[in-house]
């Protein structure tokens, strides 16, 4: 009897040996010690990092701007007639915030604080500098030519269907969409041809491109309207021969069908 009881314990003790503590255990054991984990209270902004507080701090920029843009629009309708440029301001404002919605909604692992596009190139931030410069000096001196007008009522069409396409399109897309061009097609790339996508081949650049036309209509600003041309056309004509030659890698025959049926309905874009 006794020697069943001590080969029982002697069981027991080896099982107990077995036992490991667990990390929770270990962190337990020393705090009981004093030894407490350090933590990191250094506030983080603007490093680069899609953190919650650059997030939450380039969301807060972008609302403030777009309400700004929504004042200027009253105040500038009652005051000085440049109402326009409210709206314009305004409209960048969503057009931003817009593009990180659509990426983190539908490409979450793709999601960094460069899906925002505010830091696009030194080309872009200079372009929307020249507009509300054009904007301001020919206001100062061509007053009556700035009023809003026919012309402002085109560019503010043109706007708004160049924001709606282009948000449509990465709704339609979804995790399809990206904003740099792929050289590798993964496993999950379809070819899109279903909704906006049945109508022009790349929707989202059409968004754009009549959006920045619209826009330079809505300031009344010849000289950007004529530059935007000039330069989109460059732009646009440059990156879809590229794109279309990844796509036509990817999905051959079937690419090669669906860009004869359907245009881009970009000018001296076929």
């Amino acid at each position: 009897m006794e020697s069943t009881e001590s080969r029982h314990q002697t069981e027991r003790e080896k099982t107990i040996r077995l036992v490991r503590s667990s990390p929770r255990d270990e962190s337990f054991t020393s705090f009981q010690q004093g030894s407490v984990p350090q933590r990191d209270d250094k506030i983080r902004l603007l490093d680069g990092e899609n953190s919650p507080q650059n997030i939450a701090l380039y969301g807060f920029l972008l609302g403030m701007v777009c309400s700004g843009g929504l004042l200027l629009v009253i105040l500038g309708k009652l005051e000085w007639n440049i109402q326009h440029l409210g709206i314009y301001i305004a409209a960048l404002a969503l057009f931003h915030f817009l593009e990180y919605i659509a990426t983190a909604l539908f490409n979450p692992d793709k999601l960094s604080l460069d899906s925002f596009l505010i830091d696009h190139s030194p080309h872009y931030h200079a372009a929307h500098a020249a507009s509300i410069i054009e904007f301001i000096i020919e206001y100062l001196f061509f007053p009556s030519y700035k009023r809003f007008g026919l012309l402002s009522w085109l560019g503010l069409f043109l706007l708004v269907l160049g924001q709606g396409c282009r948000t449509v399109a990465m709704f339609s897309a979804r995790h399809n969409f990206s904003h740099h061009i792929v050289d590798y097609k993964s496993q999950d790339h379809v070819l899109v041809k279903h909704g906006i996508y049945s109508i022009m081949r790349h929707p989202s650049y059409f968004g754009f491109y009549w959006w920045a036309v619209g826009a330079q209509f809505l300031l009344m600003n010849p000289i950007c309207l004529g530059l935007f041309v000039y330069w989109l056309h460059k732009f646009f004509s440059e990156r879809i021969a590229y794109e279309e030659h990844t796509l036509n890698r990817f999905f051959g025959p079937e690419w090669v069908i669906y860009k004869t049926k359907t245009p881009t309905w970009m000018p001296l874009i076929p």
